[in-house]
């Protein structure tokens, strides 16, 4: 018996192709990648994500665009991507003191860097330093420690500002080594540099980017790395760790991030766009000479540091206050 009716070849395979073309749309990526960095524009992250950008691009076969969403602590940029689509066409080139330093020290946090974002690629790492001004009575970390000893409150040490890594840094330190000092919060790092120069405090902590031009010009003294193995950009520079501060290594890092329900064809497409973009010879340089350490690395290695940091910045927080 005929059926009433009976699509012919033809029809069939017009059909099948027309949804075989609208899932390759729907998977396509997107014309151009946001790139969306969480503070002002000349600012260390997004200067390196400006170097990054023409390199990722390039690798990931997309335009890709550097956008600033500035505002508490890149936390409004995080929020940004958490609230995106999960197509890749935006994602967020975050600093590790927004997911693991800003929950604990911001009221105006409004996502949970540990839940709301998917990890994708790490991207590099970095230090501070110990700089300390050049008339000081202590020309070393031993020398620094016994002082603060035997005059306890009486060191000052700059920062960024309240809850800012660098004042965490000194929180940390003062802890580990046994000391107490006293924090000056200024707005932004260069402020505070000015005043170490200038000897109205005695000391700050630094990314190594940062204070470099300052150390090699003479003009502030460096006693230590953060990081617990020595920076490429100050070889001769020795880490707290070398120098008797136990269980003391702070960093940062910068790393990519999407929204959640990303499919992994465009997750593992992201972050091996990322990993020959780190490959690139001038990229490299670029970053290894302002103290940078390229980290090569995946996904999980960039949840898992960030789940160590952020249990340890709420433990160094705890009980304190950031009004």
């Amino acid at each position: 018996m005929t059926p009433l009716f009976q699509p012919s070849r033809r029809w069939w395979l017009a059909a099948v192709c027309a949804a075989m073309l609208g899932s390759a749309q729907a998977q396509s990526p997107a014309p151009s990648v946001k790139l969306i960095v969480g503070y002002a524009a000349g600012g260390p992250v997004d200067a390196a994500a400006r170097v990054f950008a023409p390199v990722f691009s390039r690798e990931l076969g997309q335009t890709v665009i550097v956008e600033n969403r500035v505002g508490a602590g890149g936390a409004v940029a995080g929020q940004t991507v958490v609230k995106s689509a999960p197509t890749g066409a935006e994602l967020f080139f975050a600093a590790s003191p927004t997911m693991t330093i800003s929950p604990h020290v911001l009221k105006a946090m409004t996502f949970d860097p540990l839940k709301d974002l998917a990890p994708l690629a790490p991207i590099l790492t970095y230090a501070n330093v110990l700089v300390i001004n050049q008339n000081q009575p202590f020309k070393t970390l031993p020398e620094l420690v016994a002082y603060a000893k035997a005059n306890p409150g009486q060191l000052a040490y700059g920062s960024a500002g309240m809850g800012a890594s660098n004042h965490l840094s000194g929180e940390l330190f003062a802890r580990r080594a046994g000391i107490s000092m006293t924090h000056v919060p200024y707005k932004g790092n260069a402020p505070a540099m000015t005043d170490v120069m200038g000897g109205q405090i005695q000391m700050m902590f630094d990314i190594v980017g940062g204070a470099k031009s300052y150390i090699d010009g003479g003009k502030v003294r460096p006693l230590a790395v953060t990081s617990k193995e020595r920076n490429p950009a100050l070889p001769q520079l020795p880490s707290m760790t070398e120098l008797g501060v136990r269980d003391y290594d702070v960093g940062g890092w910068y790393g990519l991030y999407g929204p959640l329900g990303m499919n992994a064809d465009t997750s593992q497409r992201i972050a091996a766009a990322t990993a020959r973009a780190l490959q690139d010879p001038d990229l490299r340089k670029r970053w290894i000479d302002q103290g940078y350490v390229i980290w090569n690395g995946k996904a999980t290695d960039l949840a898992e540091r960030m789940r160590r940091e952020h249990a340890l910045w709420a433990e160094v927080t705890k009980g304190m206050t950031f009004e």
